[in-house]
C-alpha cells in the first residue's frame, strides 16, 4: 500500500507560484500513475494534472484551466511527484490532493474513482 503526504501548500498572492510536493512511502512508486486533485468548498473533488508511470512517459494531462500555467513532475529516485504552479488565481484556491493509481496501472485518467491512493491534503489558497 503507498503511503502520500503532500506539503507545499500555503497563502499566496494572486499571481503567485507555489509547488506542492507529493512524498510517496513505496519504493515502486515509479510504476504508479500520479496525479493531482484539488476540492473547493461546495465544489466536487477534480482532476488538475497527471503524470504517468514509468513505462508511460509522456503521458501528460492537465484540466483546461491548469493549461500553461501548472506543470506536473516526478522523480521517481525520490519518490516524489510535484505540481508547479504559477499565475495563481483565486479560484485556484482549494485543498490540493495527490493520489496514485495501482502498480501498473500506468495510464493518467481524469476521475478520482480510478485512484486508488490519497493523500491527506494540503491547502492552497490564494489571496488579491
Amino acid at each position: 500500500q503507498v503511503q502520500l503526504v503532500e506539503s507545499g501548500g500555503g497563502l499566496v498572492q494572486a499571481g503567485g507560484s507555489l509547488r506542492l510536493s507529493c512524498a510517496a512511502s513505496r519504493p515502486t512508486f515509479s510504476g504508479h500513475s500520479m496525479a493531482w486533485f484539488r476540492q473547493a468548498p461546495g465544489k466536487e473533488r477534480e482532476f488538475v494534472a497527471g503524470i504517468s508511470g514509468i513505462s508511460r512517459t509522456g503521458d501528460i494531462d492537465y484540466t483546461d484551466s491548469a493549461k500553461g500555467r501548472f506543470t506536473i513532475s516526478r522523480d521517481n529516485a525520490k519518490s516524489t511527484v510535484y505540481l508547479q504552479m504559477s499565475g495563481l488565481r483565486f479560484e485556484d484556491t482549494a485543498v490540493y490532493y495527490c493520489a496514485a493509481r495501482t502498480w501498473g496501472a500506468r495510464p493518467v485518467v481524469t476521475t478520482a474513482e480510478a485512484y486508488a491512493y490519497w493523500g491527506q491534503g494540503t491547502q492552497v489558497t490564494v489571496s488579491s
